[in-house]
């Protein structure tokens, strides 16, 4: 018995130094391997710590990149009250200067009708200079008369017609010295035409109309040209009248007849536009 528990002691001993020497070399196993992994570890953090070096490098490069940059850069991307309070109310102005079609903000705005005053300016001026011109004529072709001192509406006589001509010789019989004329200016003249009619004597032919309308293509606003004077216009007038076969009327009843404004512009509305359905020639003679 003895023997046997002595037996089982020297087994437990044997034992005891056996599991001692596993876990003295496991310790050392561990240790060396924990050098392993501390030369690692540290030549990691090398490389990491020049990694960040590097890293840091180019940081502090951007950021003083950055901090280089103008303040107008910086407000640009976080703009100030003050900016922002502006930037509101420049749509509102630019939306309140903007120009409906049609409209005209001021006179200069090209395509666009200029102001009352400055037409008057440009009628007055014009006019005057026309009156000037005439007197300055040498051949007594017309005179002109103002109505009651109003400048923009003339009294013109047309005095001289060509002598070849019909209707010089009906003036000569009827002691006739002038053919009158009416002429009215509006306000935008000279960029549209004088409403032109003959007040007498009464006219047949020569392309003179009911209440002494006038048919001439330049006397509409397709026709007109600012350049036309009224000197260039008479003259016109005259060579019509004899193309027209125009002759003085001399049928009893009808001489006593004067013209009026009214039939007139009635009959000068209808024949504009009869020629523009038809253009400028001959119309059919259903249209008149």
């Amino acid at each position: 018995m003895a023997t046997l528990l002595r037996k089982i002691g020297l087994i437990r001993l044997h034992d005891r130094d056996t599991d001692g020497a596993k876990h003295q070399g496991s310790r050392k196993a561990s240790k060396k391997n924990g050098g392993k992994q501390c030369n690692a570890s540290s030549n990691e953090g090398i490389l990491l710590q020049s990694d960040h070096h590097h890293h840091h490098y180019h940081s502090s490069s951007s950021s003083s990149h950055h901090q280089q940059l103008p303040h107008s850069h910086k407000r640009c991307e976080q703009p100030s009250s003050k900016d922002a309070s502006k930037d509101k109310q420049q749509p509102q102005q630019q939306t309140g200067n903007k120009v409906p079609p049609g409209g005209s903000s001021s006179g200069s705005v090209p395509g666009q009708p200029p102001n009352k005053q400055h037409c008057a300016q440009v009628r007055s001026r014009r006019l005057m200079k026309e009156l000037q011109d005439i007197r300055k004529l040498t051949d007594h072709f017309i005179s002109v008369d103002l109505v009651e001192d109003n400048l923009f509406e003339w009294n013109v006589k047309l005095l001289q017609v060509d002598k070849d001509s019909a209707l010089w010789q009906d003036m000569k019989e009827t002691n006739t010295e002038s053919i009158l004329l009416n002429l009215n200016f509006p306000d935008n003249f000279p960029f549209s035409p004088p409403f032109m009619r003959v007040l007498s004597p009464r006219l047949e032919n020569g392309y003179v109309l009911d209440g002494g309308a006038i048919c001439m293509e330049l006397l509409t606003p397709r026709g007109w040209s600012s350049a036309y004077t009224v000197e260039a216009v008479m003259r016109q007038f005259a060579a019509s009248l004899v193309k027209g076969q125009g002759r003085i009327c001399r049928k009893v009843g009808k001489t006593k007849k004067a013209f009026t404004r009214k039939e007139a512009e009635a009959t000068f509305k209808s024949l504009v536009k009869t020629h523009e359905k038809y253009g400028w020639v001959t119309p059919p003679v259903s249209d008149g």
